[in-house]
């Protein structure tokens, strides 16, 4: 399969066409790109064109990557990726910090959704473009918001609550839908007995979305548009921030132990298999799904400096499956260090894009 490069011309690899090059290329790993980028100013163009990203897209050859927020103890929210799973690399600053944000991915952008900035609910969108590491900012949702949920179904964002539906916009606009394809937000009709103001976690499984309030949970099934009371079971057993992997939902109990939420059996189980490999998260842990695998972040007493004393970031990849008994089991992949940061600081959340 070649990649048409049109009026493209880069004279990447002698005597070899362009576009044949261009498949070569496509296929080396993202954790050499800084490398293959030294080569010559053709290869460092091509890198730097959606073109690229196109191409390893359409051959199947992206790379899942880790990108993690940090909210330090002046305030300050930073931006970093896993590189090479052995440490965080620095990325750009977000230029209007808020707390209390939405997350969301779609392709290869990172969307930051709402949040208070002094103390004040935003409107306000920025995107992560993960391709080039470049901010910009997207459409306003109708509605401020601080602490709302927030999931990804057939490509459309959906954002929940973190609103105070006290007037009819704010009622009438407390989900919203975000196309890509109109670049718009556009209202969610919501029945007034589920709408809560703040959410503290959501996730997406099975095609619904999962919102979770100070007082039980809501979800979204985008396809009927219908809204239900979350059960019990999910809501007594959900604590902190989880992720979906494999169609489980993962977080970890008061334990420091993580366990999963099977849906189609309605019943939380405990990951085994990884009780010497990692700690207990008695702190908590922020997980994502990266590739398939569940990666856990979380925050760990560290050393004294002449700077003061510093937290560290660890990070973990766990294998995990469902046996034939329906049992969860893990296998911890690898572990590290990732990251020195000052003491009290906190890690905000972290996503799965594919580049």
């Amino acid at each position: 399969e070649k990649i048409g490069m049109k009026n493209l011309s880069l004279n990447l690899i002698p005597c070899l066409p362009d576009d044949v090059a261009v498949n070569c290329l496509v296929r080396v790993p993202r954790s050499q790109h800084t490398t293959l980028s030294l080569v010559s100013k053709s290869f460092r163009s091509l890198l730097s064109s959606p073109l690229f990203f196109t191409a390893r897209s359409l051959l199947h050859s992206t790379q899942h990557i880790l990108y993690l927020s940090i909210r330090t103890r002046a305030s300050t929210l930073q931006w970093f990726t896993l590189h090479n799973n052995h440490h965080l690399i620095p990325l750009p600053p977000l230029p209007s910090p808020a707390i209390g944000s939405a997350y969301a991915v779609i392709g290869h952008a990172i969307y930051v959704i709402g949040g208070s900035i002094n103390d004040i609910p935003s409107r306000h969108v920025w995107i992560l473009d993960c391709r080039f590491h470049r901010w910009h900012p997207g459409p306003s949702m109708r509605v401020s918001r601080e602490f709302a949920a927030a999931g990804v179904v057939d490509g459309k964002i959906y954002v929940i609550g973190g609103c105070v539906p006290d007037n009819w916009s704010r009622s009438a606009n407390w989900a919203e839908v975000f196309s890509p394809a109109t670049n718009s937000w556009e209202g969610i009709p919501s029945p007034p007995e589920i709408r809560e103001k703040w959410m503290h976690a959501s996730a997406v499984v099975d095609g619904k979305i999962y919102a979770m309030a100070d007082r039980g949970g809501v979800s979204l099934d985008p396809c009927s548009s219908a809204w239900e009371s979350v059960e019990s079971e999910l809501d007594l057993g959900w604590r902190g921030r989880a992720c979906v992997v494999n169609g489980i939902l993962y977080c970890y109990n008061y334990l420091g132990k993580i366990k999963g939420f099977d849906v189609k059996e309605r019943l939380w189980k405990e990951l085994n298999g990884v009780e010497k490999g990692l700690p207990r998260f008695l702190c908590g842990a922020t997980m994502a799904d990266v590739g398939g695998k569940l990666v856990v972040v979380w925050e760990c007493q560290g050393n004294a400096t002449e700077k003061g004393k510093e937290m560290e970031i660890w990070c973990a990849e766990i294998d995990v499956n469902k046996n034939r008994d329906g049992e969860l089991w893990g296998e911890v992949c690898w572990l590290n260090n990732v990251l020195s940061v000052p003491k009290g600081s906190s890690i905000v959340h972290c996503s799965s894009v594919a580049l």
